[in-house]
């Protein structure tokens, strides 16, 4: 499994420039069951991320872009009159994939952005009044603009709650944007269509159970839970973790664990993770950035008793 892993990582590198602490978060969402939310500007290798993890498990790819006049069966499917047959078909929409990528989630409406909650949690849509399983394993990338707010309709408390982690790309260095300009000219270099598949979905999800069963001492557990109630009595935040971003924290931390090949947690993978998997469930009061409210409270609390 180690090996897996390693060679996961090393096939997403190939399209990915210098960015390996995304891909490793990217990683330790989909290993802990969850869902990712990336929340940065146009054009820093979101789609292209989501594309080359695809084609890596040999999952099924779908992208929507959303926008206002989105429907919820733009997402889930519909049911349409098939006139030879004289009775209605299930067309599945772009939810039955492995890796769906929801482009701009928040310029969609509450009506689509709800469509699209259901899958998330649920792992199934319903149409109809019939529900129907999505393919396993399934993952949900989800993007959206941090600076450009007109026109979108914000994601509510409990559709944010349903992402596992939150992080950015962020642009690259100097070097980095030099290395990809060197790409496009070097006729050996590997896209993201040429890109092989280096582990089957079965693994995928072999993967997943494998990091369900990383062991968190009770003292880690403690510390876990000091950093969540924290957030909750805290006077710079109006709304604290749920138990939902608990459970969160405990999965990504065993996933971490995980990729840095451990069969055991640490506070340190706690620390790692911790301001992906809360920093987007807090609500702060009076404009406060709820990024600099989490590290107040990972330099307060204390490890041990």
């Amino acid at each position: 499994m180690r090996e897996q892993i390693s060679v996961l990582t090393q096939n997403l590198s190939q399209t990915i420039v210098g960015k390996d602490e995304a891909i490793r978060l990217v990683l330790v969402a989909l290993l802990s069951g969850g869902h990712a939310l990336l929340e940065d500007v146009p054009g820093v290798g979101k789609t292209l991320l989501a594309k080359s993890l695809a084609r890596s498990i040999n999952g099924k790819f779908q992208r929507v872009q959303c926008t206002p006049d989105l429907l919820p069966t733009d997402i889930t499917g519909t049911n349409i009159w098939n006139p030879s047959s004289r009775e209605f078909e299930f067309l599945p929409g772009p939810a039955f994939a492995n890796i769906l990528l929801a482009d701009e989630i928040n310029r969609a409406t509450p009506r689509t952005q709800a469509a699209l909650l259901e899958v998330m949690e649920e792992k199934q849509v319903t149409v109809d009044g019939e529900t129907r399983l999505v393919p396993h394993p399934f993952f949900v990338i989800a993007t959206q603009n941090p600076i450009e707010y007109q026109g979108t309709f914000p994601l509510p408390e409990a559709q944010l709650d349903r992402f596992a982690l939150s992080l950015s790309l962020g642009y690259p260095s100097e070097a980095e944007e030099l290395k990809m300009l060197q790409r496009q000219q070097n006729p050996e270099a590997i896209a993201v269509g040429d890109l092989q598949s280096c582990i089957s979905l079965e693994e995928v999800e072999a993967l997943q159970q494998a990091v369900r069963q990383v062991k968190l001492t009770e003292d880690l557990q403690q510390y876990l839970l000091r950093l969540v109630r924290a957030s909750r009595t805290d006077e710079d935040v109006t709304l604290g973790v749920s138990p939902r971003g608990t459970t969160a924290l405990q999965r990504a931390t065993q996933a971490f664990a995980f990729l840095e090949e451990r069969d055991y947690a640490i506070d340190d993978d706690v620390k790692f993770v911790a301001p992906h998997v809360l920093a987007h469930r807090l609500i702060p009061a009076s404009g406060k950035d709820p990024k600099a409210i989490l590290q107040r409270i990972l330099d307060r609390v204390p490890i041990g008793d």
